[in-house]
């Protein structure tokens, strides 16, 4: 499984959340504490909000731990909102195209997860990208998929909402092709004003995430990072926590698909 860490509040350089604290992201990359893959080394990510209405976005297919190119951007950005993503495929070649995170326009999307069966389900699943959007996707993984579908469904509107019935899509797919494989979904969407943070599974295992209140601003990650004395607090499962400004705030994330009802993992 994947490893990320999204940030929303007063700017702050990148390195003193993705490098310098114990445990980081980067440190994750190596050797991760709470995933079944220890070794998150399939390639990397960060995007950022600047000046500009459009995400900076970096992907490499180096493993977090040996890309220089990633520390020098990281010692040289600061921003108040940016995302963080090391990656263990579970679908896709490792390649840059399926590194995270994936954007589209003023949208940013990165997630630890997979759609389980994705190689039976993968051709019904394209088949919901919307025409308009198609031409954006570039590698072959479940999330960017899942991601692209979202865009079609009102992304721009209502993000919540449209990831739900993203879910509820890929639900009704795979149930139709007689997959037995859960869906999981630990993700994270931002717009530049609004970052959503989801937890949720088609079974009683989804993936961690945790929060912590930084003082300037709210971290979110897939585990903590820090000493071990800092207040991290683990999102529920089937919520979406909601970053605006500094302040966060939780709602129900229940995505209905036909016949819902707990997978086997």
């Amino acid at each position: 499984m994947c490893r990320f860490l999204a940030y929303s509040g007063s700017p702050v350089w990148l390195d003193t959340l993705l490098i310098e604290p114990e445990s980081s992201l980067i440190s994750q990359s190596l050797a991760a504490r709470e995933a079944k893959t220890v070794v998150n080394g399939d390639g990397c990510g960060i995007g950022w909000y600047g000046e500009r209405p459009e995400p900076g976005i970096y992907r490499g297919i180096l493993p977090a731990w040996s890309d220089r190119n990633l520390t020098s951007l990281c010692h040289q950005i600061r921003a108040g909102m940016f995302l963080a993503h090391v990656r263990s495929a579970t679908t896709g070649g490792v390649s840059m195209a399926n590194c995270h995170p994936f954007g589209f326009g003023r949208h940013l999307f990165m997630h630890n997860g997979q759609i389980g069966g994705y190689e039976k389900v993968k051709r019904a699943i394209e088949a919901h990208i919307s025409d308009d959007v198609y031409c954006s996707r570039a590698g072959n993984g479940d999330s960017e998929a899942m991601f692209l579908i979202a865009a079609g469904l009102g992304l721009d509107k209502d993000p919540v909402d449209a990831l739900s019935r993203t879910i509820e899509i890929c639900m009704d797919v795979v149930l139709d092709a007689g997959v037995d494989q859960p869906i999981r979904f630990s993700a994270i969407h931002a717009d530049g004003d609004t970052l959503h943070a989801f937890r949720w599974s088609s079974d009683a295992r989804p993936p961690t995430l945790y929060w912590r209140n930084m003082g300037e601003g709210i971290a979110i990650a897939s585990e903590p990072f820090g000493t071990g004395g800092e207040m991290w607090e683990i999102i529920p499962a089937n919520t979406v926590a909601t970053v605006v400004k500094g302040k966060i705030e939780f709602n129900p994330f229940t995505p209905y698909y036909r016949d819902a009802v707990l997978m086997t993992a």
